[in-house]
């Protein structure tokens, strides 16, 4: 029996999966073993943002070794169509103020408009009983964006019933 191997997508249809989403998986180089932690992120049509708390294992191995793969799903709750993108890159912390400002209210507007629960606050350093618009004030977490991609290096792969 033959093997069969995903076919791979094109570029439109990845950037597709990777506007419309917002939720995915970031590849750390770990101690012993890769580190793999999902995060939101928001994308402006250029660069992958995410907001990180300031806290936990990501943290060492962002400052230890900026390098990841992002990895981005989509799928039915059947597995009969899935697909994913892989995107290798290399986080960088955003200091510039008016830059940070502009992807908080990204990730605001990100929340309200998907109507996801304020339980998510708490993965982005706040309580889930503050106001939205706290993301925007408070200074609870970091900002990374996602640099140095190759599209060539991209892989975007689905079963054949994706469309």
């Amino acid at each position: 029996m033959d093997i069969i191997k995903m076919p791979r997508m094109k570029k439109s249809e990845y950037d597709t999966i990777v506007n419309e989403d917002y939720i995915c998986r970031i590849a750390f180089a770990g101690n012993s073993h890769p580190y793999i932690a999902p995060f939101l992120y928001v994308f402006d049509g250029k660069f992958m943002y995410f907001l990180s708390t300031k806290y936990g294992r990501k943290i060492e191995h962002f400052k230890r070794n900026p390098f990841v793969t992002v990895e981005v799903e989509r799928y039915s709750p059947d597995l009969s169509n899935f697909s994913f993108v892989a995107i290798p890159g290399r986080l960088t912390e955003v200091d510039d103020p008016k830059i940070k400002g502009i992807v908080r209210e990204m990730f605001v507007q990100l929340i309200s408009n998907r109507n996801l629960s304020l339980n998510v606050l708490s993965a982005l350093g706040h309580s889930p009983n503050e106001p939205l618009d706290a993301l925007l004030v408070d200074d609870r977490n970091s900002i990374w964006k996602l640099v140095g991609v190759n599209v060539k290096e991209i892989i975007g792969l689905k079963n054949s019933g994706s469309t």
